[in-house]
């Protein structure tokens, strides 16, 4: 037998065992993040704004909410990919001022939100960067001790 013959074979019998021990393929995603649904808490607390639970959850008012986010939307929003859906700039807001409201760690807000700690440590600094951006204008700081 000629060696790239005996090269072949080699690969194609490796090809085939090899591929009955192979690991199932990873997703970047877990279950329990692939069932959530973009804007499905900040909606739902919308729809129910009368009770108060909205303005006690986000701890302002729906307008207060639009307002921000409209000022902060080109910084923080995200294109989809062919590979998964971007979390919505409406989510991250809402996850951000949660956590600014109550110190939850990062683990508790994903289970809350569904989306991974991964991730909320990615946005949440960047989040934060764009409100103080967007609200400079709006915050008088002092100039002098008497003030």
């Amino acid at each position: 037998m000629s060696s790239p013959l005996v090269a072949s074979a080699a690969y194609i019998l490796f090809h085939y065992v090899l591929d009955d021990y192979r690991r199932p393929p990873r997703f970047w995603e877990s279950d329990i993040y692939k069932k959530r649904r973009p804007n499905s808490l900040v909606l739902e607390l919308k729809s129910q704004e009368l009770s108060g639970h909205y303005k006690n959850f986000m701890r302002m008012s729906s307008s207060n909410f639009e307002y921000l986010y409209n000022l902060i939307l080109p910084a923080i929003q995200k294109q989809d990919t062919r590979f998964r859906k971007a979390i919505s700039a409406q989510d991250k807001l809402a996850l951000t001022l949660r956590f600014l409201a109550t110190g939850h760690s990062f683990t508790s807000l994903q289970y809350l939100f569904k989306i991974s700690k991964q991730a909320i440590s990615k946005f949440i600094p960047k989040v934060c960067q764009a409100i103080i951006n967007g609200l400079k204008d709006n915050v008088k700081l002092p100039n002098n001790p008497q003030e």
